[in-house]
């Protein structure tokens, strides 16, 4: 396995922000032996933390079940405690440098995904409704900063009734002019990606109600969605298994929600995120 790290800013010559991030690391297979080369669909993972931190529960144990489904993967460490646009532009030089640099990961270019967690899945939802953004462009090196697919996981939507306090204030940083903006429901357009989204009914941090007002808006503007809505399970469950519960037993409680994953890789398949020999 290939595994790196790479500092967006650095790489980009942009100036980080006093206590900044914007690390991005890497996941690939590596071609070796008599192993066929493949080209392979990219996602980038971006996890939760209500913009106060970025959750480890939803970084490597995600970053590797993509990567054992065939994906050459990146997670983002974005800047937290701070608003709009800062984690958007890291967001924006992530994409930008998947797509610079697929051939060195084997990746599809034209094939790569947005997973969003939680707060996670409100930056993933920007990329998906907010790529033409002048921020955005400025970093964006003349390369396609909008996602090929918008997963967006128990997703921190909208800054209204349904909405997350905590995640939007520090989005916004208060302004509530931004956070209007920034409700994602009201910035679908036609040319958003297809998306999938999951939820629990039982959410009680994030109302279901956040996946259906983005699902609604899909189905206004003719955007291709895929939505799960559970009954049971709390927020914040990741891949809901061993690897991200503290038990067997609490692991085994959440069993069922596991199932996004193949139902999320199944979708992926449906909008051409497969694995081909590289000749092909």
């Amino acid at each position: 396995m290939l595994y790196e790290k790479i500092d967006l800013y650095q790489t980009y010559s942009v100036k980080k922000p006093q206590n900044g991030a914007g690390i991005l690391t890497v996941y690939c297979r590596e071609r070796r032996g008599d192993l066929l080369e493949k080209v392979r669909p990219a996602m980038l993972v971006i996890p939760g933390g209500g913009y106060e931190y970025c959750s480890d529960r939803e970084q490597e144990p995600v970053a590797l079940e993509f990567l054992h489904a065939g994906y050459s993967v990146f997670v983002l460490e974005y800047t937290v405690n701070t608003a709009y646009p800062t984690p958007l532009i890291e967001a924006a030089m992530a994409m930008r440098f998947i797509r610079e640099n697929a051939k060195k990961y084997s990746a599809d270019p034209s094939h790569v995904g947005a997973l969003g967690f939680s707060a996670g899945g409100h930056l993933a939802g920007m990329l998906a409704t907010l790529w033409e953004e002048a921020p955005v462009k400025a970093v964006s090196g003349g390369q396609n900063i909008r996602p090929d697919a918008a997963l967006l996981t128990y997703p921190v939507i909208t800054g209204g009734e349904f909405g997350h306090t905590g995640t939007m204030d520090r989005i916004s940083g208060g302004d509530p002019v931004l956070r209007e903006k920034l409700s994602l429901e009201k910035r679908v357009t036609k040319d958003c990606p297809p998306a999938f989204l999951w939820h629990t009914g039982e959410d009680d941090c994030v109302p279901a109600e956040s996946s259906l007002l983005f699902a609604a808006a899909c189905r206004r503007a003719g955007v291709p969605f895929e939505l799960h809505l559970f009954e049971k399970g709390r927020h914040g469950t990741s891949v809901a298994g061993l690897e991200t519960e503290e038990s067997e037993e609490a692991a085994a409680s959440i069993s069922h929600l596991s199932a996004w994953l193949p139902l999320a890789l199944t979708w992926l398949r449906g909008h051409g995120f497969c694995v081909r020999p590289a000749s092909a």
